[in-house]
């Protein structure tokens, strides 16, 4: 008998399961603009409502979590994240997120696996009102080996263009307010992994009793439904991601301008501590890789700040703008 894909390592049968499934599970994303579902060749969205339409896209991974998502063979939390992390990014414009899309590569194709991360991409999805509409699932066991998988999204959202959130009216004596993360978020995991063995995601880190592969898969936050009604307070707004305070906060700022964090003012999660003293991490070297507790950065005018932190009880006024002086946009202190 002749070479058959099979025999090469990609099931067609499967992926035509793999597809059935998240077909499914994208109907329950769909909004009204949405002309195609997922099977066609290209997903319709009609562009209706907006005076000024300005598109706003991004594209991220979610990193080697998915390693650790792996080791545990949970993979109900990475769509989670890949959605999230894609929402907060667009949204500190203070666009609305319209349509998502993934790609997801592995090196064996298991439906059901694949079904348990859309699925978690749906979730994210629905709770923001924003349609799955289309991705690629790719079987390549020359590229991924074994049960190696890879995740990535891309996103398209809309704003106005009178109300385009950029941070040029930032200025001097303006407050810097934080919202907290849920712990690591979609960052930092290569070190983790290197502090961290696999073996010790098991253990029980956190009362109640949560274990450390538990805490380490708690998925990004999404910060939209929170801040999209306090939009016309907020003048600039940074997602902690890689780089954490130091790499983010910068590129919202106008020239000129710095951010001065004052240390002790809102609490970093247990996870991080644990993290810094195993991998005797230095303070900085924290600081410049994590978010450090804080996911969401948020600049208002000073008669603005009140209102913020009463309307979202977690948020916590955590700095304010000060000139540039020196070399630092960012200082913690």
């Amino acid at each position: 008998m002749g070479e058959t894909y099979a025999k090469a390592g990609v099931s067609l049968e499967s992926g035509a399961r793999a597809t059935r499934l998240i077909g499914e599970l994208a109907r329950t994303t769909l909004r009204p603009e949405v002309l195609s579902g997922v099977g066609p060749f290209g997903g319709l969205f009609q562009l209706g409502r907006y005076r000024e339409p300005v598109l706003v896209s991004s594209i991220d991974g979610v990193g080697t979590k998915l390693i650790i998502a792996r080791t545990l063979d949970r993979y109900d939390t990475v769509g989670v994240d890949i959605v999230n992390h894609c929402v907060n990014d667009i949204f500190t414009c203070g666009a609305e997120p319209l349509f998502f899309l993934d790609y997801i590569g592995v090196g064996r194709l298991v439906p059901e696996r694949v079904a348990s991360i859309v699925a978690g991409m749906a979730k994210a999805c629905r709770e923001v009102g924003c349609a799955l509409i289309g991705g690629e699932t790719a079987e390549m066991p020359d590229i991924y080996t074994g049960d190696d998988y890879d995740l990535v999204g891309s996103i398209i959202g809309v704003v106005e263009k009178a109300d385009i959130i950029n941070g040029k009216t930032i200025t001097v004596g303006d407050v810097i307010i934080g919202l907290p993360s849920s712990g690591l978020h979609t960052n930092g995991y290569s070190l983790v992994r290197k502090i961290f063995s696999s073996e010790r995601l098991n253990d029980i880190h956190t009362e109640p009793e949560r274990t450390l592969g538990e805490v380490l898969l708690e998925p990004h936050r999404c910060y939209f439904n929170q801040l999209k009604p306090l939009l016309p307070l907020i003048k600039g707004m940074a997602h902690i991601t890689g780089g954490g305070l130091v790499g983010n906060v910068p590129r919202v700022l106008p020239e000129n301008t710095a951010a001065h964090f004052k240390a002790g003012s809102w609490d970093i999660p247990p996870i991080f501590h644990l993290i810094q003293r195993e991998g005797e991490v230095a303070e900085a070297e924290m600081y410049r890789v994590f978010n450090m507790g804080i996911g969401m950065v948020v600049i208002c005018a000073p008669e603005n700040a009140t209102r913020i932190t009463k309307t979202l009880s977690e948020a916590k006024v955590i700095g304010e703008v000060i000139k540039h002086k020196g070399e630092a946009r960012v200082v913690i202190k």
